[in-house]
């Protein structure tokens, strides 16, 4: 699922795919603003932590968890 993430006085956000579930990254997230982690901390696709301060979260975006298709077919 693809998680973006806005950070504060930072002019991009950060965009990563995440294999973790929206259950899990909102727990993570709904932790790091109520101040029971300084972090929040995701693990993207490929087994990377990306790690944001909590007092600098802007937002973050959730998206819709993506199920790969296999095969040949009309779209």
């Amino acid at each position: 699922m693809e998680v973006k993430i806005g950070v504060q006085h930072t002019p991009r956000e950060i965009i990563l795919e995440s294999a973790q579930t929206a259950d899990e990254v909102e727990r993570a997230v709904a932790d790091a603003l109520a101040g029971k982690a300084q972090l929040l901390t995701l693990v993207d696709e490929h087994g990377r932590k990306v790690l944001v301060p909590s007092e600098k979260l802007a937002y973050v975006e959730i998206g819709e968890q993506t199920v790969r298709k296999v095969g040949f077919g009309a779209l």
